[in-house]
């Protein structure tokens, strides 16, 4: 979200932001002013973004779209799903049209952010998740997990 061109501005924070700030960079890794910078961000992203929001996930801090646990870039996985019809995954996710125009503008003044979280997700296979999820168990369909694992036992004899 930053860039490496930057300016200095100083600010003062009440002791008990300052140390909110802290245990917040602390948390994710960061020094105090990336925190303060991302907050910063994040915040005039708000003011000119309508139905936008940020939010901890997995993958990081994301944008999001308020009111929903969708992320921008899985809005933007339906809007492509949907050949760019906005009104189409409006009524899919039974949201107003405003909703969907927020991510979708919102992609279109992002376009690497989204585009780095879409690649990330689609680089995901199954393999991947179960590295880090060993207890995951793949669905296929007309055959129970069970089954699959009694398979998997009986060829590994």
């Amino acid at each position: 979200m930053l860039t490496t061109n930057s300016m200095v501005i100083s600010m003062r924070l009440p002791v008990e932001s300052g140390k909110r700030l802290k245990r917040m960079a602390n948390r994710h890794g960061w020094t105090p002013s990336d925190a303060s910078a991302r907050l910063v961000e994040e915040g005039l992203r708000r003011s000119e973004f309508a139905f936008i929001d940020f939010r901890d996930s997995t993958a990081g801090r994301q944008a999001c779209v308020q009111g929903s646990t969708l992320a921008v870039w899985e809005v933007m996985l339906l809007v492509r799903g949907y050949k760019q019809n906005a009104s189409a995954v409006a009524k899919h996710l039974c949201w107003s049209e405003a909703k969907v125009q927020a991510a979708i503008n919102y992609a279109r003044a992002f376009p690497d952010e989204i585009h780095a979280a879409i690649e990330e997700n689609e680089s995901m296979d199954f393999d991947a998740l179960r590295r880090m999820l060993p207890q995951a168990v793949e669905f296929v369909p007309g055959k129970s997990a069970k089954s699959k694992s009694l398979k998997l036992k009986s060829s590994k004899r």
